[in-house]
């Protein structure tokens, strides 16, 4: 099992830590991960991303030159690093973002609306992505991410995050009985 996944967002969406989450969980599995991050100078506001690789096979270079899974949670973001998403990956967006036709299979929903306006809770918005994303990595243990998840959030928001975790793995596996 080899996976390349890019988190992209802005400055203070939190993409960064659901991909140390992401890591964090497969390396409790038994997998290899690297989770690495880049961001501009803004503290909040400018693009950023985070790069996970898993592989059960040791990791030599870590750097995803073809992410299988891309999350963009701005245009911004988007236009910055989907340049070479791999062409059957998977491409998670909010829907707010306007993508390009691309060959890859696209999840467009509404994250960013549903931390704020379901959940009443805009900074979980990165936990609901987390939930999209962990329908979509094939093998990928729930639990995992879940205690991986609680393992770096504030103490005393387990109950808003596991319901944004939720959120998110409901909005694919209804998607996926659509088709």
């Amino acid at each position: 099992m080899k996976t390349e996944i890019r988190l992209s967002g802005s400055g203070g969406q939190g993409v960064i830590l659901a991909g140390i989450i992401i890591a964090e969980a497969a390396i409790s599995m038994g997998h290899n991960a690297v989770q690495s991050q880049s961001y501009g100078p803004e503290a909040r506001g400018g693009a950023s991303k985070a790069e996970v690789i898993i592989n059960d096979e040791d990791i030599f270079f870590t750097k995803v030159l073809k992410p299988d899974i891309m999350l963009s949670m701005t245009q911004d973001s988007y236009e910055k690093y989907n340049h070479d998403i791999n062409h059957e990956g998977i491409l998670i967006i909010d829907d707010s973002i306007a993508p390009a036709c691309m060959d890859c299979k696209i999840y467009s929903l509404p994250i960013i609306k549903t931390a704020r306006d379901v959940l009443k809770k805009p900074m979980v918005a990165n936990i609901v992505a987390l939930g999209a994303i962990s329908e979509l990595i094939d093998g990928f243990d729930v639990e995992a991410i879940e205690n991986a998840i609680k393992a770096r959030i504030p103490q005393g928001t387990e109950e808003i995050n596991m319901r944004a975790f939720n959120e998110g793995r409901k909005m694919i596996q209804e998607s996926q009985k659509e088709k």
